[in-house]
């Protein structure tokens, strides 16, 4: 579409160029016809036929004089935009172009009446001089603050600038004639003068810088600051618009009257969309805070802040419902399932949180109670999805019970609660019932079968089975 417009405008100056030139040429062309005319129908006038013909000239060669600077514009900023990559500003264009088009105009203007003196005109009308200057005071004002603010160039379009005490924030779009032109994270737009941004005080985040921010949050006293300041780093860390190059900053600001007060500075790739980061970056916080049992401080004035253990009494019914639906416990019991939901642990991730990340040691697997996960590899340095999985499915088993590393990434798709069975609740299991280790050794390996099935790898044998049988036994100590 740009392209087509670029094309018109192409035509259009073409056509306006050649009417003019024609225009031209006839005026010349029929000289003496043109001024027998004139003087035979203005005959008895006072105006003199020449001055007629001179004026018409005059605006002819003043129209072609404006296309040809409107030519030469385009071409010498282009020239400059292809060779270094840089847009003038329109201010800059604007001035290049009157004072090319003045200059011309004076030539053209001497040619045609060189009996004018333009000098005397313009010195022997001071008092004309000095009324337009009063009129014109504030345009020129934004005018030469408009000069000024392009020679220093302490912001470029594209920045986001704060301008004076309005506190007027936004992303810089044009600067004119008479003002700098900013959209707000409103949508709104707001037109400041030249002369006013001139005078204020302005604060720039350029497009092109690692522009900081900070979101601040507290804890309970009882909780401790080495752990909080690692669990909102990796939180943060992970944010989408957070820079990968500069890792975010967590630290205490304040020991307040009923909280410890953090702050957590990180950078940005993209300034302009601080609004959104701030908000994402407060949820991510929010979600670790839940996930590693810490708590908000809330504004209180006792001496003492209790906090009440949890109870999970009433969530257990639910949780043995879950896991006992999961195939890979169809072996288990009721009492050995209540067991495990009972040492199950339950942790909640925000949309876009890794769950699990390939490559990590573990020895828990985890049961989806809530949402959805995507199953990520990685390929070519990018992460794929291979398979999207919804409540009571359950990822993770080989760690849990072989110790292996975690073989795939797992991404929350929306906010999802996942259901944590660790080693030690799996141990308990098979320390009151060993002859569990041999059907879910069975299980484990049909499962890993119909994968392997699944992507053409060939089944597992016999012997890779009793192999699994007896990395479990390995692993949780049993003879």
């Amino acid at each position: 579409m740009k392209r087509n417009q670029s094309k018109n405008k192409a035509v259009l100056f073409l056509v306006a160029t050649a009417i003019v030139v024609l225009a031209i040429y006839l005026v010349f062309k029929f000289d003496k016809q043109l001024l027998d005319l004139l003087s035979s129908r203005m005959a008895g006038l006072s105006f003199n036929p020449k001055t007629i013909i001179g004026v018409l000239q005059l605006i002819l060669f003043a129209t072609l004089a404006y296309l040809i600077v409107r030519a030469l514009n385009t071409a010498v900023f282009g020239l400059v935009r292809l060779r270094r990559d840089f847009e003038a500003p329109t201010l800059v264009r604007n001035i290049f172009s009157i004072i090319a088009f003045t200059a011309l105009f004076f030539i053209i203007f001497t040619q045609i009446f060189p009996d004018v003196n333009l000098g005397a005109l313009f010195t022997t009308s001071a008092i004309f001089g000095v009324i337009l200057g009063l009129a014109l005071q504030d345009t020129l004002g934004n005018f030469f603050a408009g000069i000024s603010l392009q020679a220093d160039r302490p912001f470029q379009v594209g920045d986001v600038i704060t301008v004076g005490s309005q506190q007027n924030t936004g992303v810089v779009e044009e600067i004119t004639w008479r003002a700098v032109k900013i959209r707000t994270f409103q949508n709104h737009v707001v037109l400041i003068s030249n002369s006013t941004a001139a005078k204020e005080p302005i604060e720039v985040g350029p497009r092109d810088n690692l522009n900081a921010r900070l979101v601040f949050f507290n804890t309970l006293y009882t909780d401790s600051p080495a752990k909080t300041i690692h669990v909102v780093r990796e939180a943060v860390r992970e944010a989408d618009n957070v820079s990968q190059k500069i890792a975010p900053v967590v630290r205490i600001r304040n020991l307040g009257e009923s909280a410890v007060e953090y702050e957590v500075k990180y950078w940005l790739d993209d300034y302009a969309k601080y609004n959104d980061t701030d908000a994402l970056v407060r949820q991510r916080i929010w979600y670790a805070f839940r996930r590693n049992d810490l708590s908000f401080a809330y504004p209180t004035r006792t001496l003492l802040v209790a906090r009440r253990p949890k109870t999970s009494g009433g969530d257990a019914a639910p949780i043995v419902e879950r896991l006992a639906a999961v195939d890979i416990f169809a072996p288990l019991s009721t009492e050995e399932t209540t067991m495990l939901a009972q040492a199950a642990t339950s942790h909640v991730f925000a949309p876009g949180e890794t769950v699990i990340r390939a490559g990590d040691p573990g020895s828990s697997m985890f049961v989806v109670h809530n949402g959805r996960v995507a199953v990520q590899l990685n390929e070519n340095g990018r992460p794929r999805t291979v398979a999207t999985l919804s409540e009571g499915a359950f990822f993770g088993e080989m760690a849990l019970f072989t110790g292996e590393p975690r073989t795939a990434s797992i991404v929350a798709l929306e906010e999802t609660e996942v259901l944590e069975i660790g080693h030690q609740a799996m141990k308990l299991v098979f320390d009151a019932n060993p002859d569990l280790v041999e059907s879910l050794s069975h299980i484990i390996t049909e499962r890993l079968q119909a994968l392997a099935a699944s992507e053409d790898q060939g089944a597992t044998d016999s012997d890779e089975s009793a192999g699994l049988l007896s990395a479990i036994k390995r692993f949780f100590g049993l003879s």
